[in-house]
């Protein structure tokens, strides 16, 4: 799709996956919704890049999960070995207040520097020509100086670069010797082609031999996904990576730069490395996610992590879930240990978002050996909406264990609604702005302002005060 063009930019190749929104689905039809966990960030700094340049974004570059994950909630955290606590919340959709929406936010144990288990991390970075840019390699630079400042003495850092050939620039080193490591990001330069594949299988490789058992053991690949030599086309690169993933070694993909930025490829990659998936356009970003959220970005507390939601079809006539598009599983998943899901680092939150059309109640009949369908009863009375279950497994287990949380509706309304829920609403209009959805209903750039401001609360760290001006950038690129 060809974009408008910065100045310094003449071809613009940049890949964004088509994401078809989902509509509303009747209870009745499928009383069950389900969906992996996803703690990526990307799509939202990415989104936030476009409005800073003076360009709306495409609209397959919005993916509002990951703008609705971006910012910090305040959710209830969990106890004991448990390593999820849920936090529900129901209310009036504030762009159709017939509907209901629900929101699910599930907060993941924080860890300590202090407590947590030694590092074993392999930089694994683009130093090919498409690299050659102020925003590419030079930020590369400064994430690591950065991560390199947040890890213990006892942690260990090697560095492989890839160009037309795979190099190793830095031996695993321990982190007291942060010169040396610095050092060696210091001196690295762009120049040839990108051979992504002999990058990976040697940090892989490295990683391996330095394998820390009940340690952290972790790729960190930095690049635009630009992959033009070797194995270099998405299925091949999502097998490779799939294949590696299973030595243990998680993967954090962080993407940089713009004109040939590869999304698609990047989100495929971290999705089945076990990773996470972040976009840097800034320092400020980069401190985000490697300084204020470096555990969990290193950490992993849980993996394969799915949600099920079950409806009540006395209280929900139908429902839609606002983003996950490419996150959907099939029912019979859910409680299937052999397929793959999301993963949850260390204090990560979740949220997920479902609008729903109520039910007008009545007698129902059974439909499957469900909760609300076992028997055929009078439920008219029922305040209860759903039941979100939740299965994971810790990272180096093989069997999920399972929670659940119901959820009743209390007629609260959007006014009335936490400052949380207020702005995660904001952000999912936003989102659906920028898309153009059909399910917009009666949002517009001033409303979704309105709901922002209302939603902002503290703001520790400014996130909040920054989306609300992105609403206002993108209202005037609109006009």
């Amino acid at each position: 799709m060809l974009m408008k063009q910065a100045p310094d930019v003449v071809f613009n190749t940049e890949d964004y996956a088509h994401t078809p929104e989902t509509g509303f689905i009747r209870v009745a039809d499928q009383p069950l919704s389900t969906f992996s966990a996803d703690v990526d960030t990307a799509s939202y700094a990415n989104v936030r890049r476009f409005l800073n340049e003076g360009r709306l974004p495409p609209p397959d570059a919005v993916r509002i999960e990951e703008l609705l994950n971006y910012f910090p909630y305040t959710y209830v955290h969990p106890t004991g070995l448990t390593p999820f606590a849920a936090t529900l919340e129901v209310a009036s959709a504030p762009w159709a207040p017939e509907h209901r929406l629900v929101r699910i936010g599930l907060k993941g144990r924080e860890i300590s520097t202090a407590a947590r288990p030694a590092a074993n991390l392999v930089f694994l970075l683009d130093v090919s020509g498409s690299m050659n840019a102020a925003n590419k390699l030079p930020l590369v630079k400064q994430a690591m100086r950065l991560l390199v400042d947040r890890l213990r003495p006892d942690d260990r850092v090697a560095i492989v670069t890839y160009a037309g050939n795979a190099g190793l620039a830095l031996p695993s080193t321990p982190a007291r010797k942060a010169s040396e490591i610095l050092a060696a990001v210091d001196a690295l330069q762009p120049s040839g082609s990108t051979n992504g594949a002999m990058g990976i299988q040697l940090a892989y490789d490295i990683a391996k031999a330095n394998l820390v058992n009940d340690g952290i053991n972790r790729v960190i690949l930095c690049t635009d996904g630009d992959f033009n030599v070797g194995v270099s086309d998405d299925g091949s690169l999502t097998r490779l990576i799939e294949e590696k993933a299973k030595s243990g070694v998680f993967l954090s993909v962080l993407g940089f730069g713009m004109g040939n930025y590869q999304d698609a490829k990047l989100e495929a990659l971290a999705d089945k490395g076990n990773g996470n998936y972040g976009y840097i356009d800034s320092k400020r970003e980069a401190e985000k996610l490697l300084v204020e959220q470096v555990n969990g970005t290193l950490v992993t507390i849980a993996k394969d992590v799915k949600l099920q939601v079950e409806f009540n079809p006395a209280t929900v006539e139908s429902y839609r879930l606002i983003g996950y598009e490419n996150r959907r599983l099939q029912k019979e998943d859910f409680a299937n240990d052999q397929v793959d899901a999301g993963e949850i680092g260390a204090g990560h939150t979740v949220t997920a978002l479902y609008e729903i059309v109520p039910a007008k109640g009545g007698i129902l009949t059974p439909a499957d050996d469900l909760k609300y369908q076992k028997v055929a009863i009078d439920l008219t009375g029922s305040r209860e909406l759903l039941t979100v279950k939740l299965r994971y497994k810790a990272p180096e287990g093989d069997t999920s264990q399972l929670l659940e949380f119901p959820l009743a509706d209390d007629d609260a309304t959007f006014a009335t609604a936490s400052t949380d829920f207020k702005f995660a609403a904001s952000v999912a209009g936003f989102g659906m702005l920028l898309r153009d959805s059909e399910f917009k209903g009666a949002s517009s750039w001033s409303e979704v302002q309105a709901w922002a401001e209302a939603g902002k609360g503290s703001d520790a760290g400014g996130y909040r005060d920054e989306f609300i001006r992105l609403i206002g950038r993108a209202e005037q690129l609109t006009q």
